[in-house]
Formats: C-alpha cells, sequence, structure tokens
C-alpha cells in the first residue's frame, strides 16, 4: 500500500506537531485528496490543524476552470471562510498580502511528471517567495505518475518562463518534493524546506511505474484524464503549439492528435519508416474525431492515437517525447508546406513561438523543419543533456 505525503501527516500526530501554534496555508487543486477520497483542506481542518489560507494553481483549489490559460479569481472558502487566493489570476507569485496569512505553507500537488505543467513552476515561486520572506514551505508528497525515466532537450538560457521553471528536460522523473530540493539547490534559496515523504512509492514497479495501481486517478487538471495521458503528456503537451489538434473538445484529450487535412496512415508509415525505435513501447491506432471547442472545433478530423497502456506498454522502451517529434517530422516529409507551427502568444511569452516555448529552446523546431535532419541528428544533441540530467538529479532522490 502506498500512502502519500497527506495521508502520512493526517495519520501520524508527531509529523503535524511542528505546525501546532503556527498559521498554516494550503497550496492544492482537484486532485488533492486522501486515501478515501477527501479533499486535504477539509481533511486538515478536521484533523485541527490551524489553516488561515489556502492556495489555488491554475486551474483552481476546487477545479473551476476548464480550458488552458484561463485565469481564477481569488474568493473565501464558503465552508471554512478562509481566504483562497489564485496563483493563476492577478499574480503568478504569492504576493504580501497573501503571504501575511501564514507562517507555514502546505503544498499538496499531483504533478505529471512533465517540465512544461506548471505547478512545478508554482512550486519554485512558492520556494522563492518563502525564502524572501522566512515562511517554511512543506511539500506533501506525491508520485510521479511518468516515473523515474528522464527525456528530452533541457531548456536552454534565456527561454524560462511559466512553463519552464529552469534547466529541466521536458520529462524530469522526479516528484514535486524532489523537485523542491533540486530548485533550492538550483537557485541558491534559503528557505525553511521540508518533504512529507510517501510511504511504499516503487516508481520501477509494474503495473503502475509510477502510479500505484490501488490509487484512484483524479484529473489533476481537466484534460489529464488518466494514466495514459499522463504518460503520453512529455509528447502531446507539444501539439499545444501546433496548429495540430491535441484532442481538447473531446474525451481523450492529450492522448492523440489530428487534424481535417491528414492522412494517418501515411504519417504512421513514414514515422516507421524514419525511426522504428521512437515507436517502442505502445500502439499507434488510426483515430477520426471531431472537437466540440478549441482547435477545428466541429471538423471531422482524422490522427493517431497513442496508447501507452495494457499489453502494448513497456515503460523503459516508451520515448513520448521522440515520439511527438517523430510524428512532426513525418508531417513535415509528407507536407513540406504545411502549416504547422502555431502563432499565438503562449503563457505569457508574446516574443517566441509556441512551439519553442513549450521546448525551451528553438532546436526541436530547427530540427523538424530542416530536410536533411535525420532522428540521430536530434539524438545527437538531446541524449548528452538527458544524461547530465539523469547524473545531477541523483543526489534528490528520495525513493
Amino acid at each position: 500500500m502506498t500512502l502519500f505525503g497527506i495521508d502520512r501527516l493526517l495519520a501520524e500526530p508527531e509529523l503535524r506537531r511542528p505546525l501546532e501554534g503556527r498559521r498554516v496555508a494550503l497550496l492544492a487543486h482537484p486532485a488533492s485528496v486522501t486515501r478515501d477520497l477527501t479533499h486535504s483542506l477539509d481533511a486538515l481542518i478536521a484533523a485541527g490543524v490551524n489553516v488561515t489560507a489556502a492556495f489555488g494553481p491554475q486551474h483552481g483549489l476546487r477545479g473551476d476552470k476548464q480550458d488552458n490559460m484561463v485565469e481564477s479569481d481569488d474568493f473565501t472558502d464558503p465552508v471554512h471562510r478562509i481566504p483562497v487566493f489564485s496563483l493563476y489570476g492577478e499574480v503568478r507569485r504569492p504576493t504580501g498580502q497573501s503571504l501575511g496569512t501564514f507562517d507555514t505553507i502546505l503544498v499538496d500537488l499531483q504533478d505529471l511528471g512533465c517540465r512544461i505543467y506548471t505547478f512545478i513552476t508554482t512550486l519554485l515561486y512558492v520556494l522563492e517567495a518563502a525564502a524572501e520572506q522566512g515562511k517554511s514551505v512543506w511539500v506533501l508528497d506525491r508520485p510521479n505518475p511518468a516515473g523515474r525515466p528522464a527525456e528530452g532537450l533541457t531548456l536552454r538560457p534565456g527561454w524560462e518562463s511559466f512553463v519552464g521553471a529552469g534547466p529541466l528536460p521536458m520529462r524530469h522523473g522526479l516528484t514535486l518534493g524532489e523537485l523542491g530540493s533540486w530548485f533550492i539547490d538550483r537557485f541558491k534559496l534559503d528557505v525553511d524546506y521540508r518533504v512529507i515523504e510517501m510511504q511504499g512509492w516503487e516508481p520501477d514497479t509494474a503495473p503502475g511505474f509510477g502510479w500505484p495501481s490501488e490509487r484512484i486517478w483524479i484529473n489533476p487538471s481537466p484534460n489529464a484524464a488518466n494514466l495514459n495521458m499522463a504518460r503520453a503528456y512529455a509528447g502531446t503537451v507539444m501539439l499545444e503549439g501546433t496548429t495540430l489538434s491535441e484532442g481538447r473538445g473531446t474525451t481523450r484529450p492529450l492522448e492523440m492528435f489530428g487534424a481535417p487535412d491528414l492522412e494517418p496512415a501515411r504519417i504512421m508509415a513514414e514515422m516507421e519508416r524514419l525511426a522504428p525505435a521512437w515507436l517502442a513501447g505502445c500502439k499507434l491506432r488510426e483515430v477520426t474525431f471531431q472537437p466540440t471547442f478549441h482547435k477545428h472545433i466541429g471538423e471531422m478530423c482524422r490522427g493517431v492515437f497513442i496508447h501507452a497502456e495494457g499489453p502494448f506498454y513497456d515503460h523503459d522502451a516508451f520515448k513520448p517525447w521522440r515520439l511527438q517529434a517523430l510524428a512532426f517530422k513525418a508531417i513535415r516529409r509528407l507536407y513540406p508546406d504545411y502549416a504547422l507551427w502555431r502563432d499565438f502568444p503562449y503563457e505569457y511569452v508574446f516574443d517566441k513561438l509556441a512551439i519553442d516555448v513549450i521546448n525551451g529552446s528553438e532546436l526541436l523546431r530547427e530540427w523538424v523543419d530542416d530536410p536533411n535532419a535525420a532522428p540521430g541528428d536530434l539524438d545527437a544533441i538531446t541524449i548528452p543533456d538527458e544524461r547530465g540530467w539523469e547524473e545531477g538529479r541523483r543526489p534528490f532522490l528520495l525513493y
């Protein structure tokens, strides 16, 4: 049985003892629940913790915003009558007013193990604010559902953003608690930091490889519907920087891609021809779908669904970032003039292409667009990044 940080904090009074006499805030979202599915805010207050404020990241504390990049407002919790501050509204960081409401902040966020997932940047901003104001930060640790594998190019200097907190690869392989320690070391933060570790988490064990099979999946954000999405996300998130639909407006977003003018059988065949090893560990399936909102709304799209699940899944072989990059490369080769890259502001970055903001440099896009660049050329710049990250993260592993 796997106990998450919140479960241990509630079950072990000695863990809560340092919170006595302190004002406590909670940073949480809809997936912040206990083993019995009680929301962490309700459970902590019921346990007698002096919770004086709460904070919500992107999509909100209780999950009020469905679409991407939609801001949330501050409000007063109608049950507990405490202020709830949005960290995805007028501000991205705790401000002087909100920082004055607590002494210790508990961070209980389910992450997806991907650099672009904004909750990890929110953690960094909370750590920086806490260091400036002498506040304590505790992370109530949760699993990385994508497990330990690392993949993708490291974010380059100057490309930091709300979807790029630092020089991480796309798929980082750390828990939120481990990431907090890495942030503190990387950015030389002087902050009172503590991780309430999980008990029994085995990230290399089948069938979950990061996600304990006995725990119920609750969407940490509205379009993170299941474990398959979490596994594919380090690749499919790049679709947000393209004109292709990532399946928003369907019930299986970020598990597939498509557009009205694609021929998926040709694309899959070209992917197989170019780099069959990059397709390992999963099964691709031709799919037809009609988004009810977002890109290609109301249009019948043809595309590809990624099954990183069931008998097709090989945890060590699956490479979601390379797989999605390969799909872009196949489309570029089959349709050289295809308007693939989306030109719109992404997460408040107005002067760079969204695909480059997502990847933390122009390198991936340049590889796709270069007709002479082969899969081995992308490996040549990516593998050193991945090996360097795996070595550098080792001191921060807790499990």
